[in-house]
């Protein structure tokens, strides 16, 4: 059996991988735990010279990772090196804070005489990696970096729609010296996946997906016959809230570039805005015709600032939830005759900003993951608030107001920040992952942490060492 990978712009097969044999999955976990036994016993400051070495050959891969990346999931060729300063940034960090988020934890302040206790981090073993598709390498390296510098092997299984930026990964690893087998790329039908997913050699499961995907590698992981932890990285409909204060020039084209990068195909989208009724019309009309100025269009085009969605399969249901909801009173701001390119049958889908929405439509309640926004009037922060922790879902969410000027506006982002219900909550931007603050999810954006210290803490174990000295 084998995968093809149809390139969004063009619906023409791109490149295949074929799967290996159930035997063969068995055989390259069974070498994945091996290494992981000699390698774990690497010193750490070895680990974090090849780590320090693996950045130096992926950015030598920048001519190879762009045009790969745009073929494959569609993202306009001018933003595509965006995607390796990402994995830059955040590898450089977690390789900074390595040595301090693995260190022994000694308690020598509160050991008795002739007694020494610390707690150790080690490796868990052998780690599942799944990966998407929509930010392929930042989404991989979240987990794949810190399990191989804290002592961990990696199998990295990319989305079918993006198995050649696994392939890159593991180039540049083994150009760094990373030993044979502790990373391996392996290509898996959703039958093998579960089969790894299950298997006895596998200590920890790395998921970003769909809710759907997530809920089905959890329950799978909990049927096997091993013990196992499972991290999960879901969906999101993150909102935002324009207090009356804000800069609305700021904000509203920081917002329409926090709906619409990469076509919208981010779990951290700006998905719904609520605009204090005060600033409403005004925000509004300088969000669409932002909106209107986009180029939708070939990827391959450097004057391109918007791309295709990945399918046309989730192009159907973007459409969908768009038809769905102005049937039920929403009202389109931007004319598809603005992009003549988004048309039925094609995986480019226009920008829309829809208004007169509610809470009963899908559009505010349900991941969009495309290029629309639902733009609603509230007339306080509590309604605000409210409305924000209405949704299944809670991965990030954002407040804009002018807290360098009013210090009562950063006091009232506080009081904002401890009642929204997501992992996390940002002032004056969105749609940012900062590699030294913990990643996560609450409600059905999953459950687990990715960078930061904490990103460590999740990829090993603690070991207790209690030493009675003096007998």
């Amino acid at each position: 059996m084998s995968q093809t990978t149809i390139a969004p712009h063009t619906q023409k097969p791109l490149v295949t991988r074929t799967y290996p044999s159930q035997s063969e999955l068995d055989s390259i976990i069974a070498r994945s735990a091996e290494a992981q036994k000699k390698w774990k016993s690497i010193p750490l400051d070895e680990r974090i010279a090849i780590a320090t070495k693996f950045t130096d050959e992926f950015q030598n891969l920048s001519n190879e990772i762009v045009p790969e990346l745009t073929a494959q999931m569609g993202r306009p060729i001018k933003q595509s090196p965006g995607e390796i300063r990402g994995l830059l940034e955040r590898s450089k960090y977690m390789i900074s804070i390595a040595k301090s988020a693995l260190a022994d934890v000694e308690l020598k302040d509160t050991d008795k005489e002739g007694f020494r206790r610390f707690i150790k981090r080690v490796p868990l073993g052998v780690v599942l990696v799944i990966a998407p598709w929509n930010f392929p390498y930042l989404t991989s390296i979240n987990s794949v970096l810190p399990a191989i510098i804290a002592g961990n092997s990696v199998l990295l299984k990319p989305s079918p729609q993006t198995p050649v930026t696994a392939e890159l990964l593991l180039k540049a690893f083994t150009a760094a010296g990373l030993p044979q087998d502790v990373l391996q790329v392996v290509h898996l039908s959703p039958e093998l996946t579960a089969h790894a997913v299950a298997h006895s050699l596998v200590n920890f499961v790395s998921f970003t997906g769909s809710v759907a995907n997530g809920s089905t590698v959890e329950k799978q992981a909990v049927a096997s016959s091993s013990f196992k932890g499972v991290a999960l990285e879901l969906g999101g409909k993150d909102p935002a809230y324009v207090r009356p204060d804000a800069d609305l020039d700021y904000t509203a084209a920081e917002l329409v570039d926090g709906a619409f990068f990469n076509s919208g195909q981010s779990c951290c989208a700006v998905e719904r805005i609520y605009v204090h009724e005060s600033r409403y019309d005004e925000f509004v009309s300088k969000f669409v015709d932002i909106a209107k100025g986009y180029k939708l269009g070939d990827p391959t085009d450097e004057s391109t600032n918007l791309g295709p969605v990945i399918s046309l399969a989730s192009a159907e249901r973007i459409r969908k939830q768009v038809k769905d909801a102005v049937a039920a009173g929403a009202k389109p701001l931007i004319s598809e005759d603005l992009f003549p390119v988004a048309k039925e049958g094609t995986a480019f889908v226009a920008p829309q900003v829809l208004v007169d929405v509610d809470h009963s439509m899908d559009v505010m309640m349900e991941e969009t993951f495309g290029p629309v926004v639902g733009i609603m009037k509230v007339k306080s922060d509590e309604e605000a608030v409210k409305l924000m922790n209405d949704s299944p879902y809670g991965l990030t969410a954002s407040v804009w107001t002018n807290a360098a000027k009013n210090s009562e506006s950063e006091a009232a982002f506080q009081n904002l920040a401890d009642q929204i219900e997501t992992g996390t909550v940002f002032l004056n931007r969105c749609d940012y992952l900062d590699p030294a603050l913990s990643w996560t999810g609450v409600k059905n954006s999953g459950r687990g942490v990715s960078l930061s210290k904490f990103g460590y803490d999740q990829l090993t174990r603690a070991k207790s060492i209690h030493m009675k000295i003096a007998t």
